[in-house]
């Protein structure tokens, strides 16, 4: 073996071990974080509210006459199917998807929904064509192109329901908070909550950890919220406690 196939051969190695590196040092970081994350069971958790559990992310059911809002999709779509089925819940009665941003721990159940309607931020589609990646050479991804876009303040109405729309880029260039029946605020991930009180996002998660706390400020001073409802860190039933004393 000659000097110069040495070379290559030695520089191939250590370009290899750096991507084992950055692959080992992701997993972890991922598994610590997510660790620490604290959804809620599967349940009801409201007269017409239900919780759903995929491993470290909740995603949201909302319930009337005409059948269900989903906020969210969740990260196994046989995981999403199961706990559906304990819920006695039809697929069928899901009648609108409102994702508030396509990480893929979102997005994995809406195969399952194919009678609903499906609406997501139209910043969002920069996740998806690419314009905008948290990691290089890494597009989000959903299973359908037939999605409705939505801009921030715009209201959509679904049965008895008024769903009004806050754009909080940040966690993703497209990431949406919805204010539904004015009471109740799901956030997403572009919060944490701790002991009642909102708290940062995950750095780690974040396409740009700045912008995303610029964002959390906009969601703290809506009037008539009571209920804040995050992907990955529970529920608050006292809005105005949980954003006193909030600071950037």
């Amino acid at each position: 073996m000659n000097k110069k196939v040495k070379i290559i051969l030695i520089g191939v190695g250590i370009i290899i071990g750096l991507i084992g590196l950055g692959i080992g040092y992701f997993m972890y970081k991922f598994n610590s974080e997510t660790s620490k994350m604290t959804p809620v069971e599967t349940g009801k958790i409201s007269e017409n509210g239900y919780a759903i559990k995929d491993e470290f992310v909740n995603m949201f059911l909302i319930k009337d006459s005409t059948g269900y809002i989903a906020i969210d999709a969740g990260k196994d779509i046989e995981v999403i199917s199961k706990e559906l089925k304990k819920l006695n819940i039809n697929t069928d009665k899901i009648i609108a998807v409102f994702l508030t941003h396509s990480d893929i721990d979102h997005v994995a159940g809406i195969p399952l929904f194919t009678k609903a309607k499906l609406y997501m931020s139209r910043n969002e589609v920069k996740m998806i064509n690419g314009e905008k990646q948290k990691m290089p050479g890494y597009n989000n991804s959903i299973s359908r192109t037939d999605y409705i876009l939505l801009d921030d303040n715009q209201n959509v109405v679904i049965g008895a329901h008024k769903i009004h729309c806050i754009l909080t880029e940040g966690h993703t260039s497209g990431s949406m908070c919805y204010q539904i029946n004015e009471k109740n605020l799901f956030t997403g991930d572009i919060l944490s909550l701790h002991d009642g009180k909102l708290g940062h996002s995950v750095k780690f998660f974040d396409l740009d950890h700045d912008l995303t706390t610029k964002s959390i400020s906009k969601i703290t001073n809506i009037p008539n919220v009571e209920n804040i409802l995050t992907s990955h860190w529970g529920i608050s039933k006292d809005y105005k406690n949980a954003v006193k004393d909030w600071k950037e």
